[in-house]
């Protein structure tokens, strides 16, 4: 049975994918027979293409898709080689667990509390520094440009960058590179840019392209901060999969091969463009200069990572403000009264939709660490690493765009009658929480001392005893952290809620978009903290457990 785990895990996490893209082929070939239509057929592309706004949707795909990445990509490298090893870079470690698990939907509304003609941005300058005494007629967020949109990815982004730099910055060997840089006259970022980072970037590499592929497809950030006339290309595949005109879901499959035609050609830009930014790269490693600018690279990069933390953790501020705000003018700083009617006009039912997120986040996670666990006790007693192929195997289900292969698994679990209950939601979610609770746990399991199970088994334990006395209780952090992390990817997902569950599961995270379209700021706020509080209770316990089950075994390993 332990050497089917891999098999069954392979299936859970790729079975849904391939599944799901073959359900978005045949309607995009005009093939549904539950509308009573066969292929194949070009129909469907045709109709796309005379779609008024598909350039447009296009170009603003991989506008935000590459443009965020870029930008998040950027400010990681720079903040990394002025501030690694300092105590300013230690304390931004500190707040990357709190930072990144606010849900992007949450993370994206508070971001626009900020920069909205009506936010606190514009309520902190105004009058006196822009005279306005009312809220200013420009088109901020949903702009046109879609820069809104990049920049509320940018602040989720770096983050998780942040957090994959570090943990490859352990084998990039950053001390012994910098020491011998400086050595040799370089000032701190340039030596740092030119020896560490290209060892980190090959094992961040993969990370990048999830941020890619992620960003050019995202619905509910775009449905938040995207613009609407047209909307962005994913928003849209969403609009037609969602219409009453079941011959619509033809259009929209087109458009989803459409979107995973857009994803490759980005990704096989981004592949260009590290072979020609590397070639410049070992032109400017040859060229020698040991780097000018020093101090204005440093504090821009400060700037950068600041902004992208203080935009979290202050749009989590104006949520919980505008959750208790009772009548709030502009440009008045905070509200003239508070009051908790919303809270008690939202509260309970917010309550209750949590309880069903932590039923469906729960059976995911229940399912992934059980598949995970298996895995990596079966590549422990055969003696099998993963390989490089086995990590693409793994980041495949990220890679692949939601709107590609969650309309054709939407389409098929309709054809066979499978779209109702709990049960498919919970599996939608399993294909995007198995990755994340792998690349957790996996580091800490293998770097586990072995010695433990030497003495366990020269005391007459079995394998099996070995591994449920002994190594779970020793990893029960990484395990519990692991559960967090699987917790709080589960409660951030809306798509597949939204179409796997056929509006007949509501969770937190589709309740709180579904009120985006109707602009109730202190509902929002509301739904908003209940959302954040879903994903950040389970990183404290994680914390908390541990401490109080072995607060008299201080000698035990983590």
């Amino acid at each position: 049975m332990l050497r089917l785990l891999p098999l069954l895990t392979v299936l859970a996490m790729l079975g849904p994918v391939i599944a799901g893209l073959w359900g978005t082929v045949l309607p995009a070939f005009g093939h549904l027979p539950a509308a009573g239509l066969s292929g194949p057929t070009l129909d469907p592309f045709r109709a796309l293409l005379h779609w008024p706004g598909v350039t447009e949707a296009s170009r603003l795909s991989v506008v935000t898709g590459l443009g965020a990445t870029v930008l998040s990509l950027g400010i990681v490298a720079v903040f990394m080689a002025g501030w690694s090893g300092t105590r300013t870079f230690r304390l931004f470690e500190r707040l990357l667990s709190p930072v990144l698990s606010v849900p992007h939907a949450a993370a994206a509304f508070g971001f626009a509390f900020l920069i909205a003609p009506s936010g606190w941005i514009a309520r902190l300058a105004s009058p006196g520094l822009t005279g306005w005494d009312r809220p200013p007629d420009l088109l901020i967020l949903q702009d046109p440009g879609g820069l809104a949109l990049i920049a509320g990815l940018v602040v989720k982004e770096v983050p998780f960058l942040l957090l994959m730099s570090l943990a490859a910055l352990g084998q990039a060997q950053p001390k012994q590179s910098l020491l011998v840089a400086q050595s040799l006259g370089y000032r701190r970022s340039t030596g740092w840019l030119k020896t560490v980072f290209p060892r980190i970037y090959r094992q961040i590499r993969l990370p990048v392209f999830v941020v890619l592929a992620y960003s050019m497809s995202v619905v509910d950030v775009a449905l938040i901060l995207g613009p609407t006339t047209p909307p962005t290309l994913s928003v849209q595949i969403v609009n037609w999969m969602g219409d009453p005109d079941l011959a619509m879901r033809l259009t929209g499959a087109a458009a989803a091969l459409w979107q995973f035609a857009l994803v490759l050609l980005a990704l096989g830009l981004w592949w260009l463009g590290e072979r020609l930014v590397a070639r410049a790269g070992r032109a400017w490693i040859a060229a020698g200069g040991r780097g000018r600018g020093e101090g204005a690279l440093r504090g821009a990069a400060l700037v950068l990572g600041a902004v992208s933390a203080l935009s979290v953790l202050l749009g989590l501020i104006s949520l919980a403000v505008w959750s208790v705000a009772g009548f709030w003018s502009f440009p008045d700083i905070l509200p003239q009264g508070w009051s908790a009617r919303t809270w008690a006009r939202h509260g309970p039912p917010a309550l209750q939709t949590m309880g069903e997120t932590f039923v469906v986040a729960g059976a995911a996670v229940a399912l992934a660490l059980l598949l995970v666990l298996g895995c990596l006790e079966s590549e422990h007693r055969s003696g099998r690493r993963l390989t490089h192929r086995g990590l693409w195997l793994l980041y495949l289900p990220l890679l692949v765009p939601q709107t590609a292969f969650l309309p054709g698994l939407q389409t098929l679990l309709l054809s066979i009658g499978a779209d109702t209950g709990r049960a498919p939601v919970i599996f939608a979610h399993l294909v995007f929480v198995l990755p994340y609770v792998f690349l957790s746990l996996g580091d800490p399991w293998r770097a586990w001392d072995r010695r433990y199970a030497t003495v366990a088994h020269a005391l007459g334990a079995s394998p099996w005893r070995v591994f449920w006395q002994v190594r779970l209780p020793t990893l029960l952090r990484p395990i519990l952290t692991a559960t967090a992390v699987g917790l709080a990817v589960s409660v951030g997902q809306y798509l597949p809620t939204l179409l796997i569950g056929g509006g007949r599961v509501s969770t937190l995270t589709t309740e709180a978009v579904a009120l985006a379209s109707g602009g109730d700021r202190r509902a929002i706020g509301v739904y908003g903290l209940m959302q954040t509080l879903a994903a950040l209770i389970p990183f404290a316990l994680a914390l908390l457990i541990p401490t109080l089950l072995w607060r008299n075994r201080r000698g035990l390993h983590d």
